[in-house]
C-alpha cells in the first residue's frame, strides 16, 4: 500500500467527520501532485514543516514576546511562544479528534508577520505608514506566507494549503465586514476564495484560543521573574489565587521558580480543561457530519465558558495595567519605536543606504519607485528584522562614535 494511503488511513479511523482530513484538502493555490508524492506527509504536516523550515520562524528566535531579547534569556520569545502555542494546540486537538497537524500549522504561523520588538514596532510601523496603506502584523504573517519567504523554484511564498491559510487569515474568527480588509487578505481570497464571512474550521478557532492560553498563562511567568509584581499581587485574582492556595497547601513555601511553574501549569490546565468540557458539548449538541457543518454554524464551536471567560478578560486587564503598560515596559518600548521610526525615516529619504539586495524589487530601484511602492518595501524590509539585527542596524547607521573617535 502506498504510503500516503497508510497515513490517509490512519487519519481515518483516528478523526472525527467533523475534523478537516488531509485527502479532503482543498488544495494549494498552485497544485503540487501530493498524492503522487513518495512519502508518508498529509498537507497540514507538509505545511508544518515547510513553517518550521521557513526564514521567517527562525527569525522569531530574536524577536519581543514582551521583553527585548538582551533584558535576560529566559524571558520568552515570538519562537518560544509560538511553540507554546502549538503544544497546547496540538493536545487540544488530539483531545476532541481533530486533527493536530492543521492546529499546530496555524499555531505555528500565526506571529510570522511581527516586527523587531514586538507590539511596539507594529504601532511604529502602523503609524509610519499610515499615509502608504497601513501596517498589520497579521496581514504581513499572509505576505510572509503568500509572498516574501523566496525560498522555492517554482513559486513565493510557502504555497500553503487552503486550509492552513484560513486559519490564519481568520485568526480573530470571521470577517463579517469586507470594507475593511487589508490589501493582502484580499488578494489571496480572490485567487483562493478562503470564504471569509464563515468561521474557520475547528482547528483553527482551537489554535486561536490556545495563543490566548498562552500568552495569559506565560506572561504571569515572565512579570513574576521580572519583578513587575509580586505573589501577592495576584492573589485575588480569579484562577490564580485558587491555584497558589492550592499548591501552597500540599506543598508549603517554595522558591520563586518552582512557583511560577506551578503556577502556569495549573493555569494552562484548567483553561485547557473549561475549554475541552464546553467545546465537546457544543460539538456533540452540533451533531456536525463535515468540517462544513462547522464553518456554518452560527457561532464558534470551540470556545470557553462564559465563567472562564470572565476570568480570562480580568486577568488580561491585571496584565495590561501592570505588565504590558508597567513603566520599565514603556521605556523600552519608547527606545524600540524610536528605532524603527529612525530607520524608516533614513530608508524612505535614502534607499540606497539600504542593503543592495532590498534596493530593488522587480527590476526597479527603489528610488524610481512611488512612495507608497517604496514605503511597504522597507516595511517589509523592517519587518523581518529581529530585535538584534535592528538595534545593530540603527548603530551602525546613527552611532559617529567610531567615526568620530
Amino acid at each position: 500500500m502506498n504510503r500516503c494511503n497508510v497515513t490517509a488511513n490512519i487519519e481515518h479511523r483516528t478523526l472525527a467527520v467533523y475534523a478537516c482530513h488531509g485527502p479532503a484538502s482543498r488544495g494549494r493555490f498552485l497544485d503540487e501532485q501530493e498524492h503522487q508524492s513518495p512519502t508518508s506527509r498529509t498537507p497540514f504536516q507538509r505545511d508544518r514543516d515547510r513553517i518550521i523550515h521557513s526564514g521567517a520562524f527562525r527569525r522569531l528566535k530574536h524577536k519581543t514576546q514582551v521583553f527585548v531579547y538582551h533584558e535576560g534569556d529566559y524571558f520568552r520569545t515570538r519562537l518560544t511562544h509560538s511553540l507554546e502555542v502549538a503544544q497546547i494546540a496540538r493536545s487540544m486537538a488530539r483531545a476532541l479528534r481533530l486533527n493536530d497537524d492543521l492546529a499546530e500549522a496555524v499555531a505555528l504561523a500565526h506571529d510570522l508577520g511581527h516586527t523587531p520588538f514586538g507590539h511596539a514596532g507594529e504601532e511604529a510601523l502602523d503609524r509610519l505608514m499610515a499615509d502608504h496603506g497601513g501596517f498589520d502584523h497579521n496581514e504581513q504573517t499572509v505576505r510572509v506566507l503568500t509572498q516574501l519567504e523566496q525560498r522555492y523554484a517554482g513559486f513565493d511564498g510557502l504555497n500553503l494549503s487552503w486550509e492552513t491559510l484560513e486559519g490564519v487569515v481568520k485568526h480573530h474568527g470571521a470577517i463579517k465586514n469586507r470594507t475593511a480588509l487589508r490589501p493582502a487578505i484580499i488578494a489571496i481570497d480572490k485567487d483562493m476564495d478562503l470564504q471569509l464571512e464563515r468561521h474557520s474550521s475547528a482547528e483553527a478557532q482551537l489554535a486561536n484560543l490556545a495563543d490566548d492560553i498562552a500568552y495569559l498563562s506565560h506572561d504571569f511567568d515572565d512579570a513574576l521573574r521580572a519583578g513587575l509584581f509580586s505573589i501577592d499581587d495576584i492573589r485575588p485574582l480569579p484562577q490564580v489565587g485558587k491555584a497558589l492556595l492550592d499548591f501552597e497547601k500540599n506543598h508549603g513555601n517554595l522558591e520563586l521558580g518552582r512557583i511560577t511553574h506551578e503556577l502556569v501549569r495549573r493555569l494552562i490546565s484548567v483553561f485547557v480543561e473549561d475549554m475541552l468540557g464546553v467545546s465537546t458539548d457544543n460539538l456533540a449538541a452540533l451533531q456536525a457530519k463535515h468540517a462544513d457543518d462547522i464553518r456554518n454554524h452560527k457561532m464558534p464551536v470551540i470556545g470557553f465558558s462564559s465563567g472562564m471567560a470572565a476570568d480570562l478578560e480580568t486577568l488580561r486587564g491585571f496584565l495590561f495595567k501592570n505588565m504590558w503598560r508597567h513603566y520599565k515596559v514603556n521605556r523600552m518600548t519608547s527606545k524600540a519605536k524610536r528605532v524603527v521610526t529612525d530607520l524608516f525615516d533614513l530608508f524612505m529619504s535614502e534607499p540606497n543606504t539600504l542593503p543592495s539586495d532590498w534596493q530593488f524589487s522587480g527590476g526597479k530601484a527603489l528610488s524610481d519607485m512611488t512612495n507608497n511602492d517604496r514605503a511597504r518595501i522597507i516595511a517589509d524590509y523592517i519587518a523581518s528584522m529581529t530585535d538584534r539585527y535592528a538595534i545593530i542596524e540603527h548603530e551602525r547607521l546613527f552611532d559617529l562614535g567610531p567615526i568620530l573617535r
